[in-house]
């Protein structure tokens, strides 16, 4: 069986035909726009699809705070006319198929437990550092949803320099080495914020040296709440593990007892931009007794 994957983001559409197995066997990535371009960009690659292949259901991975029993996009802070797309209903309308929608940082950590680092625990957090902070819960192959649909949402916890998106972030990190250099923040990536953090740039290290306080803050409140088996670190930059594992895990060690501390340690995604599509297959695949 085949199935249509999409990973909605800010910038970006990625897409896949994917079987059961979660092998690709066609992907591709269109830019993204407001919230009604992506809506006809999702149903004109899922109409073209359906002329190759017989699709058995539409899986979407998606930013934004979503309501996953309707499929709609309650919130969406970076997409302008994106909330409250309903999208299980339009498509499931138009295509006959059954579909499924989940959040984006969501699908990436579920596809990190199908087939990456957290195939062998039962529960861990992740944590995705990029432009921003996200996170989600895995417990016994189950995303924590909470309340209102927001369990997770880490960007927003208070630490003692700050939010733990304003101080914890890849856009941290690469503001705060952009500063010390005196050079515009838009000149500084995170590629070149390592090339002189493994240059050994005495500014870049003292920034880095912050960056990794500050995320073993956020982390040592998400370890002291969930007591997770792992962490599961994600994100462009985490892709660095050979610089970040020994700081952060000596700051994690200085800041909670040993038998506090996630028992199979941290891990760093493997999956890297096909987490999201997975995650959505993933979603899916377990939702479909209830589709039919």
């Amino acid at each position: 069986m085949m199935y249509s994957c999409f990973d909605v983001g800010g910038t970006a559409i990625k897409f896949g035909l994917i079987d059961e197995e979660g092998r690709f066997h066609k992907r591709g990535l269109i830019p993204s726009g407001d919230g009604p371009s992506i809506v006809a960009a999702v149903r004109n690659l899922v109409r073209q699809q359906q002329k190759e292949v017989s699709l058995a259901g539409i899986a979407l991975s998606t930013a934004g705070i979503v309501n996953t029993e309707s499929g709609t996009v309650e919130h969406a802070l970076s997409i302008p006319g994106y909330t409250g797309t309903q999208w299980k209903t339009m498509l499931e309308e138009e295509f006959k198929l059954p579909v499924s929608v989940e959040n984006d940082t969501n699908c990436a950590t579920l596809g990190e437990y199908w087939l990456g680092a957290g195939k062998d625990v039962s529960s861990f957090f992740a944590v995705t550092v990029g432009t921003s902070i996200g996170g989600a819960i895995i417990e016994e192959g189950r995303v924590l949803h909470g309340a209102t649909h927001a369990a997770g949402e880490i960007a927003y916890m208070c630490l003692p320099a700050g939010r733990f998106h304003d101080v914890a972030s890849a856009s941290f990190l690469c503001r705060e080495i952009a500063n010390q250099k005196g050079i515009p923040p838009k000149e500084m990536d995170g590629y070149r914020s390592f090339q002189l953090i493994e240059s050994d740039d005495a500014q870049a290290l003292r920034c880095f040296h912050i960056f990794c306080q500050n995320l073993a803050d956020g982390l040592t409140n998400i370890i002291s709440l969930f007591n997770p088996e792992r962490i599961i670190l994600g994100g462009g930059i985490m892709s660095r593990e050979s610089i970040i594992r020994q700081p952060l895990e000596q700051a994690l060690s200085d800041r909670l007892p040993e038998r506090m501390l996630p028992p199979k340690g941290l891990a760093f995604a493997r999956l890297q931009n096909d987490a999201g599509l997975l995650g959505a297959l993933y979603v899916l695949k377990n939702q479909k007794s209830v589709l039919g």
